[in-house]
């Protein structure tokens, strides 16, 4: 018993020695894809494909051909335009052709004796009746011309709306556009914190084995090294997160395999304030929407007050309208005639109707109007805002990118002090911190500006591009 009991200890100890080394060979296959979690994001496509390379303008035109909601506000600059043209042929002569066939019951000889009517309906004139007439109609009122004049500022507006929806794109496409550039050079600034955390993790070690530090400088750094490995994955995160965000706007099809190529640190002027000012009242879409729904608002007003006005109706008529369907009848005699018919409408009573018509328009242009003065207060408001949000932003920038410089600088200085041993690990941790922190500050403010400029757009219609 003794002896199988041995026997049966050391076959389990050899399979677990075998699932060991089958766990760690599975650990080694697997390392080649953990460590290619690590990579940049947009590294990561297929090598067969190739990348498409994306400026902000390529960006901005695919944007413009994909984006759903800027599709849609062109649909309805686009049925609004199909409204004024169907307005403008309503103020035209229609023609149509019209052919008719009628059959009535004759007349007994004695009624038709009598009341010298072939016919027993005397509206009708003979028992076969033919009609194959061109008709040309025309209506002429005051509230029709409105109407026209009212689809075409409507469109007006419309148009001013899909201008509106685009320069909005813009900015947002922007926004996504650069966030992935400050989001790549954010990767790149946590890659080399990480790796400087890995060195500084292993100087102190060297440093503890030679007698110079204590072993509480080895678990600070090594802390700290955690923390940057972290941050690198999260910056990873981020830059993943942003490249999807802008390939949803630009692409039609979920496509991953592109890189942004505008430099997120070119320079890119800020128009003067007179420049801005000048640009967006000559072309600000918001005003321009606002004053044109008052101008549909004020037809609306004539429109309703064209019911107090009489309406004229013309129609002529030629063709055939005969006991026979020919051209001539049985004696020779033509069956083509013409008619015209004249009609004046003048309205007397519909019990207040158009009183309220009238007063439910004065009411949408009033309201029109009030709108029209908020677009024209809200865009005072916004340029100084909006470019006082410019001009901060690129008065910033340029400290913050000396900040970073610095902040590299000292994290330099500070760990040669540390190897020399005037300085403390705290004070190595500190700068590491503050050289992350800095340059990610300087990152953030670049696409600040650059979104600040395309807001800027949204007033002049005017993109500052580099």
């Amino acid at each position: 018993m003794r002896s199988r009991g041995t026997f049966a200890v050391s076959w389990l100890a050899a399979a677990l020695c075998l699932c060991g080394a089958g766990i760690s060979a599975a650990q080694d296959t697997a390392s080649p894809p953990a460590a290619a979690a690590t990579k940049n994001p947009a590294q990561t496509a297929s090598p067969s494909a190739p990348v498409l390379k994306l400026t902000l303008e390529d960006a901005l035109e695919r944007a413009r051909k994909y984006s759903v909601q800027f599709q849609a506000a062109l649909t309805d600059s686009a049925i609004t335009r199909q409204d004024r043209f169907q307005a403008a042929t309503a103020l035209l002569p229609s023609v149509v052709y019209n052919n008719q066939a009628l059959y009535t019951q004759a007349a007994t000889p004695e009624a038709a004796t009598k009341t010298q009517v072939p016919v027993v309906f005397i509206a009708n004139n003979a028992v076969h009746e033919y009609v194959s007439q061109a008709n040309i109609h025309e209506s002429i009122d005051l509230a029709s011309v409105a109407n026209f004049r009212r689809s075409a500022a409507l469109a007006a507006a419309s148009k001013a709306r899909a201008e509106i929806a685009w320069r909005g794109l813009v900015v947002t496409v922007v926004q996504n556009y650069f966030a992935v550039a400050a989001a790549q050079q954010k990767l790149l600034s946590a890659q080399k914190t990480a790796d400087e955390g890995d060195r500084f993790f292993k100087l102190t070690q060297d440093l503890e084995h030679g007698g110079e530090v204590a072993h509480s400088d080895v678990i600070k750094a090594e802390l700290q090294a955690q923390d940057r490995r972290r941050a690198l994955q999260e910056t990873q995160l981020a830059l993943l997160n942003a490249r999807l965000d802008l390939a949803v706007l630009i692409f039609p099809d979920f496509n991953e395999n592109f890189e942004v190529t505008d430099d997120l640190h070119a320079p890119a002027p800020l128009p003067t304030l007179g420049e801005v000012q000048q640009q967006a009242e000559q072309n600000n879409p918001d005003v321009r929407a606002a004053l044109e729904a008052v101008r549909a608002a004020g037809f609306d007003v004539t429109s309703a007050r064209g019911g107090y006005f009489p309406s004229l109706t013309l129609d002529y008529w030629y063709g055939i309208d005969a006991p026979q369907f020919a051209v001539n009848g049985p004696t020779g005699a033509s069956n083509l005639g013409t008619s015209i018919v004249g009609t004046v409408n003048i309205p007397i009573w519909n019990w207040g109707t158009t009183q309220s018509r009238i007063k439910q328009a004065e009411l949408r242009r009033a309201q029109a109007q009030r709108e029209l003065s908020l677009a024209q207060r809200k865009l005072l408001a916004e340029i100084k805002s909006l470019y006082s949000e410019g001009e901060t932003a690129m008065n910033e920038l340029a400290g913050l990118q000396r900040s970073a410089q610095l902040a590299e600088e000292s994290l330099r200085l500070t760990t040669l002090r540390y190897k020399g041993g005037e300085a403390t690990v705290l004070e190595v941790v500190d700068a590491q911190t503050t050289y992350a922190q800095s340059n990610a500050a300087y990152q953030d403010g670049a696409v600040r500006y650059r979104v600040a400029l395309a807001n800027l757009q949204t007033l002049t219609g005017v993109l500052t591009t580099p």
